[in-house]
Order: C-alpha cells, then sequence, then structure tokens
C-alpha cells in the first residue's frame, strides 16, 4: 500500500533529528516500510511517499514522528490500479 504524506515541522529541524530520522527510515525499511522524503516549499515543509505492508503498519510508524511533526495522511493508489476500476 502506498501513503502520501503532508509533514509541518513543529520545531526547526536540527542535524541530530535529521539523523536520528535518517536512522528510523532504515530500520523501518527492515520491516518493510519504505519512507522517501522530499523537502518543500509552501504550506508544507515536508512530503513523505510511504510504502506499507498495511494502513496499521503506516499509522503505527507515524505515531511515532508526532512529537516533530503535524501530518495529513493521504491513501494513494497507483495509476495502473485504479484504470482497472474504471
Amino acid at each position: 500500500m502506498f501513503f502520501i504524506t503532508l509533514v509541518k515541522w513543529k520545531q526547526v529541524p536540527t542535524k541530530e533529528i535529521v539523523d536520528q530520522a535518517t536512522e528510523t527510515f532504515e530500520e523501518l525499511e527492515k520491516q518493510g516500510i519504505k519512507v522517501r522524503i522530499f523537502w518543500t516549499f509552501g504550506r508544507y515543509d515536508a512530503v513523505s511517499l510511504i510504502e506499507a505492508p498495511s494502513e496499521k503498519d503506516a499509522m503505527k510508524m507515524l505515531i511515532g514522528f508526532q512529537g516533530l511533526v503535524e501530518t495529513e495522511t493521504l491513501t494513494a493508489v497507483p495509476r495502473e490500479e485504479a484504470i482497472k476500476l474504471i
């Protein structure tokens, strides 16, 4: 399953926070959860693309970051799969 998460920092990011998040993402990948982060300009500070086995796995992962960021998560369906639904 794919999820797109819109992210706003609750505090100014530091190198330590970024390094810790990087370590967490590496550990999550070992559990089958892939996270790609894109820092952005505008309304949101970052956008993430998450690939996780289930909604529960994605939710559990995101809960771990709630002290650092505010998030809004969308379920994403790949175009090829969505076309099959038409």
